[in-house]
């Protein structure tokens, strides 16, 4: 039949039991919901109301009350246990309650518990990373005075904040173990800090050792919550900054650049120390390897001659007249061999004869002759001028006395 038919829904006469006749369409709503009504106040034993155009009011049958109200029950029961299916999606796990007391830890999946009220469950998430701020909130420039601010080793004050990441490992003890698990790191991670802290130098904190100084936070705030039984695992402790406090930031800047002139100029006293003192020592060294040398020096010289004097004192011993001539003459020899002037001895008339060697060694030496060819002659040519009077002796020795002054 066509929707736009005008007499669908609408055909014929009415009686209680909707429209009669052949061929009149779907029943009207209305109609439905108002029979449904009256067979559900017939069920329960009410009466329809003032309606005219129905039947007298019938005692309810008890079958039928019967009947329906197990339905009605089967249906709540239905709803009340399926009501005990849960899901535990994967990285969490569920904790179930049984009258409010922990009764088992199940792990992802469809589960099922009893319904509530005799059990309950929570579901909590172990591959969240969970994140602390201590010092500040949301940015660093935020701070919290009251957390960030810590005493030092050596007696200053750091303005210090940093942030702490965790994971749930243990559900249970997580959730029953502690009233506000969150509010426990919290505490934890300042209380370690401000230990660790505590043990360190203004230096290593600002410029040394903060990662040193992360990992022994880290490790120390994961053993107070260990012992605490949080049931969370410290995943890494970053320091976001580390500075001191506004009120002597100048001067603490001063101090740093104090120190850092400080040990440039020990560097560059090092630098110096590390160029003189291998010159120093290689200069002793040198030196006492020429003192070793003209040790070996002398004392080969000395035993030279005294093994020199040994032989000289046995040939003495053998010849003495001829050894003594001959020490004379070496002597002699050594003597008069840096002087320019030559005196010879005439045996027989004792006359003495000064030669002028020094001029001629002079034109000697002009004409680029030695020195050493002139004084062999001078004996042999002064020789016959030996023989003369008085007059010639007395020059000689005064020639002699001048040459000795």
């Amino acid at each position: 039949m066509s929707l736009n038919d005008p007499n669908w829904g609408r055909g014929g006469s009415r009686g209680p039991d909707g429209p009669k006749g052949p061929n009149q369409g779907p029943p009207d709503l209305d109609e439905l919901w108002r029979n449904f009504n009256r067979r559900l106040s017939d069920m329960f034993g009410k009466r329809g109301g003032n309606r005219g155009d129905g039947p007298p009011p019938s005692r309810p049958d008890p079958a039928r009350i019967g009947g329906g109200a197990g339905i009605l029950a089967a249906v709540v029961l239905a709803l009340w246990l399926g009501s005990g299916f849960y899901i535990v999606v994967e990285g969490t796990r569920g904790v179930v309650l049984t009258f409010g007391k922990f009764s088992m830890e199940s792990g992802s999946g469809l589960r099922w518990r009893m319904p509530w009220p005799i059990q309950t469950h929570e579901i909590v998430n172990l591959s969240q990373v969970r994140t602390l701020e201590v010092g500040y909130r949301n940015s660093v420039k935020t701070k919290v005075l009251k957390e960030s601010l810590m005493l030092t080793d050596d007696e200053n004050i750091v303005d210090l904040q940093f942030a702490v990441q965790f994971t749930v490992k243990d559900a249970q003890e997580y959730v029953f173990l502690n009233k506000r698990p969150d509010d426990a790191v919290m505490q934890a991670a300042e209380t370690a800090m401000r230990e660790i802290i505590g043990k360190s130098r203004m230096d290593q904190i600002l410029y040394e050792s903060r990662e040193e100084i992360a990992i022994k936070a880290r490790q120390l705030m994961q053993a107070i919550l260990d012992r605490y039984k949080v049931g969370v695992s410290v995943s890494s402790v970053n320091m976001q900054n580390a500075q001191p406090p506004e009120q002597v930031q100048a001067a603490f800047d001063d101090a740093v650049k104090a120190g850092q002139d400080r040990e440039r100029l020990k560097n560059e006293g090092q630098a110096y120390a590390n160029d003189v003192i291998p010159k120093a020592r290689g200069t002793a060294s040198r030196l006492k390897e020429e003192s070793d040398g003209y040790k070996q020096r002398v004392i080969a010289n000395a035993e030279g001659e005294a093994s020199r004097f040994k032989q000289v004192l046995a040939e003495y011993a053998k010849a003495p007249a001829v050894t003594r001539e001959r020490i004379y003459i070496d002597t002699m020899q050594q003597v008069l061999s840096s002087t320019s002037k030559v005196i010879t001895d005439t045996k027989g008339s004792g006359n003495l004869l000064y030669l002028p060697l020094d001029k001629l060694m002079q034109q000697s030496g002009s004409n680029g002759a030695p020195e050493t060819a002139v004084l062999p002659k001078a004996p042999v040519e002064a020789a016959p001028a030996a023989e003369g009077g008085p007059r010639s002796r007395d020059g000689a020795l005064r020639n002699r006395e001048r040459g000795e002054r």
